[in-house]
């Protein structure tokens, strides 16, 4: 069995195909969450915060092309769209709109899975830089795999506590703002609920932090925010 560990949302209103997927993408170690309706979709974005959607467009209720849209407007994690052959016009729509990629109807679940491969690295690259493994010092993440380790040991993180260390090595070396983490992390209505990311950098720094302490990694800026540090300690 393989393992990723990424986080897939699958948005479709027919059962079989749902199902089929699950259970493909399952057993090479995705966790797989799903919907049948647009405003589902949007509610599950927001709920578990996936690595990818597969989307279908002929959604009730609000439109596949309305959830790439508002997902969009949102986030860059990546959308595959599922699309019926004779719905060009929806597919080049849903690609202006910001869907990476599609895959027609009916489809093979291996062609599935390679364009779920290659999309994951891509974006893992986009976010990191050009390798999706970032290593400083004994931190090591992998986030094609979503895998973070401390001296070899992996360390299970939280949703919320991997997304606000990953937005930390994103901008290594900057100052980030407590509004700037809030809007990334939790979205942008929690931009003065400083008390939340308060509490996730202290779990955070007791996870990943060799003493915890005494930061080295998660650098906090007097009054200001927070700063990722990934060079050597002097």
């Amino acid at each position: 069995m393989h393992k990723s560990g990424a986080r897939i949302l699958v948005v479709d209103d027919e059962i079989e195909i749902v199902r089929a997927l699950q259970r493909s993408l399952t057993a090479y170690g995705y966790e797989v969450f799903s919907a049948s309706s647009g405003e589902e979709a949007l509610e599950e974005v927001v709920r578990h915060r996936p690595d990818l959607i597969l989307l279908d467009l002929g959604l009730p209720g609000i439109s596949g092309l309305e959830v790439c849209r508002k997902v969009r407007e949102q986030s860059n994690l990546p959308i595959i769209v599922l699309s019926v052959k004779d719905t060009e016009r929806d597919k080049v729509q849903a690609l202006d709109l910001g869907a990476d990629d599609y895959v027609s109807k009916p489809f093979g679940l291996n062609e599935v899975l390679a364009r779920v491969r290659v999309a994951l690295r891509h974006s893992a690259q986009v976010k990191v830089g050009t390798e999706p493994v970032f290593q400083a010092g004994p931190l090591r993440v992998d986030f094609s795999q979503r895998l973070v380790q401390v001296e070899g040991k992996e360390v299970k993180l939280t949703p919320t506590e991997y997304d606000l260390l990953k937005a930390l090595i994103r901008n290594s070396g900057k100052i980030m703002t407590r509004q700037m983490l809030l809007s990334q992390v939790w979205g942008t209505g929690y931009g003065t609920e400083a008390h939340y990311l308060h509490v996730y950098i202290g779990q955070l720094r007791r996870k990943i932090e060799p003493d915890p302490a005494h930061p080295r990694f998660i650098l906090t800026i007097s009054g200001v925010g927070y700063r990722f540090n990934s060079e050597e300690p002097e």
